[in-house]
């Protein structure tokens, strides 16, 4: 098959698959050529299609597979990253509803909106906090289109790293005085603490993985643009989500962010 046909058949099916909320196999069994470098192309032609049919814009990236756990587990040796689009942003205050979702999970996350254009390939932690304009408690909704939640690191990759929604909290706060690697979190799942953890878990420091995100989205001609909003990683395992499940995550300084499902 010609490589521009697999892109596009590929992302047409992932498109397909959210639509329906119906899960698919794997490409990588049927398509063992597909490596990272494809299945980048592939998340570029399904954010395509996502921003032409569902008239929405690009407003940030989310960062996956930073803490070393994960790593290992998918036999990979560096994180990955998706697209956020308008149309996936929730607020906080409003009921979730799970019917958009095939199996849908939650993590909590630092959230970063810059004021300054980051470009690589020599982009540090140091870069990263000095473009920043504002860090925030947030949550993020994962689901991918695979069937079992089972994957390959390619598979994920073409699947915008299974990126679905987030949410932001409500409040907003400059970087310089806060410690974001020892920032301590808690993650609660209807009042019961589900984890804890701190900034370093992600990479050892949180702007450690947006700066690797800058380096390597320079490989590709593509940069972290002024005002977009960068997820940098979850502080913790994700947990699945049930009709009348309320989470909270709380940080240290910047304070926390809500989310409530609905059937």
């Amino acid at each position: 098959m010609i490589k521009t046909d697999m892109i596009d058949l590929i992302a047409n099916e992932l498109y397909e698959a959210e639509k329906k909320k119906q899960s698919v196999e794997k490409f990588t069994g049927k398509f063992p050529e597909l490596n990272e470098t494809l299945a980048y192309e592939v998340q570029e032609r399904l954010i395509e299609l996502k921003v032409m049919e569902e008239k929405t814009k690009r407003v940030g990236r989310k960062l996956g597979l930073t803490s070393k756990p994960k790593q290992i587990a998918m036999g990979v040796h560096e994180p990955s990253y998706g697209v956020l689009l308008e149309s996936m942003q929730l607020f906080e205050g409003e009921s979730i509803s799970i019917k958009p979702f095939i199996h849908a999970r939650v993590e909590p996350e630092i959230a970063f909106i810059f004021k300054k254009e980051l470009k690589g390939p020599y982009v540090s932690p140091a870069d990263v906090l000095a473009a920043t304009e504002y860090v925030a408690p947030a949550l993020e909704i994962i689901d991918s289109r695979f069937h079992g939640f089972t994957f390959s690191l390619s598979d994920a990759v073409a699947d915008n790293s299974s990126s679905s929604r987030f949410i932001l909290g409500e409040r907003f706060y400059h970087p310089a005085n806060l410690d974001l690697r020892l920032m301590g979190m808690v993650f609660k799942k209807n009042g019961d603490v589900m984890a804890t953890g701190a900034g370093a878990a992600v990479m050892g420091h949180p702007a450690r993985a947006i700066a690797w995100l800058a380096n390597k989205l320079y490989k590709t001609g593509q940069s972290i643009q002024p005002g977009e909003v960068v997820l940098s990683g979850s502080l913790s395992a994700a947990a699945v989500i049930a009709p009348g499940d309320q989470f909270t995550a709380s940080f240290d300084g910047i304070g926390s962010v809500d989310a409530f499902f609905t059937e």
